[in-house]
């Protein structure tokens, strides 16, 4: 299928540029784009469920502690090695 698109002119000059570098046809390299483009879309459906499950700007950190437990049998271990 054929279509007709706008974009500005230093985007289409970049991708004509890098097309010619990697070898592509101006067609192939819209369309591998397009397609990394969709294929990242459906994954931040993803990325957003798992956000709202764990929570978005939560720290991972792990709880003082839990950490000074984990350190501490560690260190208690290291000396039987």
């Amino acid at each position: 299928m054929k279509t007709a698109i706008s974009i500005p002119d230093n985007l289409y000059a970049a991708a004509e540029a890098y097309a010619r570098k990697a070898g592509l046809s101006r067609s192939e390299l819209y369309r591998r784009a397009l397609h990394g483009f969709l294929k990242d879309q459906g994954t931040q459906g993803v990325t957003a469920a798992l956000d709202s499950l764990y929570g978005d700007g939560e720290s991972s950190a792990l709880d003082p502690l839990i950490l000074h437990l984990q350190e501490a049998s560690v260190t208690a271990t290291d000396a039987d090695w």
